[in-house]
């Protein structure tokens, strides 16, 4: 069976969007969603991280607890998700491929809303399939 192409891995990541609550899905519209191979070395830095295989998902932006009026000239935020380290997580773990994407978008689209870890698993939970 081939690997989840980065078709395959959008696919999923907006149906997971898409299965979240009203109220959530409405403050994500503008947010952009990226399927990239690895994160970039820049991206990498950002979180402290040197090895290109330990970075599954970030989300970069500005949080909507910490936005402000004066942030209307930002550039949108986005979800990247990083294929390659993703498809050897489920290689490595036998997470299966949608229960691992619904986990790491969550996980960033939590960031967006500055939500804690219990927050994160308590959203991820309602949108179990």
């Amino acid at each position: 069976m081939p690997s989840p192409s980065a078709f395959d891995f959008e696919t999923a990541a907006r149906k997971v969007l898409n299965r979240l609550p009203t109220a959530f899905r409405e403050h994500l519209a503008d947010v952009v969603l990226r399927i990239d191979e690895f994160a970039s070395p820049e991206q990498l830095a950002a979180v402290g991280l040197e090895n290109r295989w330990e970075l599954t998902g970030l989300y970069e932006g500005i949080a909507l607890p910490e936005q402000s009026q004066w942030d209307h000239e930002r550039m949108p935020p986005v979800i990247s998700l990083f294929r390659q380290p993703l498809l050897a997580e489920i290689q490595e773990t036998g997470v299966g491929f949608a229960d691992l994407v619904r986990h790491v978008v969550i996980h960033e689209a939590g960031h967006h809303f500055g939500l804690s870890d219990d927050d994160m698993h308590a959203l991820e939970e309602s949108v179990q399939d």
